[in-house]
Formats: C-alpha cells, structure tokens, sequence
C-alpha cells in the first residue's frame, strides 16, 4: 500500500526533471526580435542609394510599423543588401549577423508586382543555396507597384523552385515580411 503511494509523486518529480532540463538545450534557437530592416539599393556605376525601410520598434501589436518605400530608375542595376536590427536593444543588436551566421537555416524571398523589376540572389550559404541578404536588382521599365520582402527560418531549400526565389514551397516560418511601396521612373 505505501508504494502505491509514492509512485504517483516519484512520476511527478521525473515528469517536473524532465520539462525543466529542455529549456536550458543548447540546440533550442530563439527567435530573435526584428524591430528594423533596410533594404539599401547602391546604383552599379555610381548615384544615390535608394534606402526602403521597415521600422516597429514596439513589435508585433502596439504601434503601427513605419514603412518607407522606394524609386528608382529605369534602365539601371542595383546592388542590394539587407540589414536587420532588433532596436528594443540598446545598443541595437545586428540580426544580419546571426541570419549570415545561420545562412543554411535562413533565406530571404523576393515578390514583387512592379513590371519589369526583377531581383536576383547575389550570396550564397555554405551549401551554394541563396540567402538574399545580397541581391542585384533590375528596373527595366516605368511602372509601380509592391515589393514584397520575406525572410524565412529553416526553409526546405531543395523545394521546387526555391533556389529560384519560389516561396511557394519554401515551407519554414517566417521571421518577417515587409511589403514596400516602389516606383520605377
């Protein structure tokens, strides 16, 4: 009878060991707070950067983000680089640097209604996958419309089309998608 007693409060204190080990993993990878991201767009051959940004400082809820969109010019190539921040921080912490420290779990997706503008991977992770902190962008043609900026974490990067810039079957969870206003003049 006496051990029928202790075996419901020797699986409680096995279950309570248990649960409180897994959050002290190593291998557990938080997400990080994005409050911030750039898009900067150098003109190849010289001229001023056109600088897209998204900012929501309180995150998810509370104030509404700060989106600033873009223009840029018909008939030339930009050379693009994403920057992240988590501005909760003070100082700001670079999430660019984790996503470049991670690039096998993390790519950044790319769609855009704007006729004419096409954005093309420039880096790569350590596998040869794109990542798309690093991009050339093309403006062919006047127009406008939205350009749509997705980063992924633990995206199955041998889907069909992914390696293309298809996030259709990209899968993983989204760290942040940012649309952005853009003319093209």
């Amino acid at each position: 009878m006496k051990h029928s007693r202790l075996l419901p409060l020797l699986l409680l204190a096995l279950l309570f060991t248990v649960t409180s080990c897994e959050k002290d993993d190593p291998d557990v990878n938080e997400e990080e707070l994005i409050t911030t991201l750039t898009y900067t767009l150098s003109p190849v051959g010289g001229g001023a950067d056109v600088v897209m940004t998204f900012r929501d400082l309180d995150g998810d809820g509370g104030d509404a983000p700060v989106i600033t969109g873009g223009t840029l010019d018909a008939g030339v190539q930009y050379n693009g680089a994403i920057t992240l921040l988590n501005e909760a921080e003070s100082p700001a912490e670079n999430i660019t640097e984790e996503v470049e420290g991670e690039d096998l779990e993390h790519q950044f997706f790319y769609e855009t209604s704007v006729a004419g503008l096409t954005v093309a991977y420039a880096d790569m992770d350590a596998d040869g996958n794109p990542t798309g902190l690093a991009t050339t962008v093309s403006a062919t043609t006047v127009g406008s419309g939205t350009l749509k900026v997705t980063l992924r974490h633990e995206p199955n990067k041998s889907g069909e089309g992914v390696a293309d810039g298809n996030i259709t079957n990209a899968g993983g969870e989204t760290d942040i998608e940012v649309t952005f206003d853009v003319n093209v003049e």
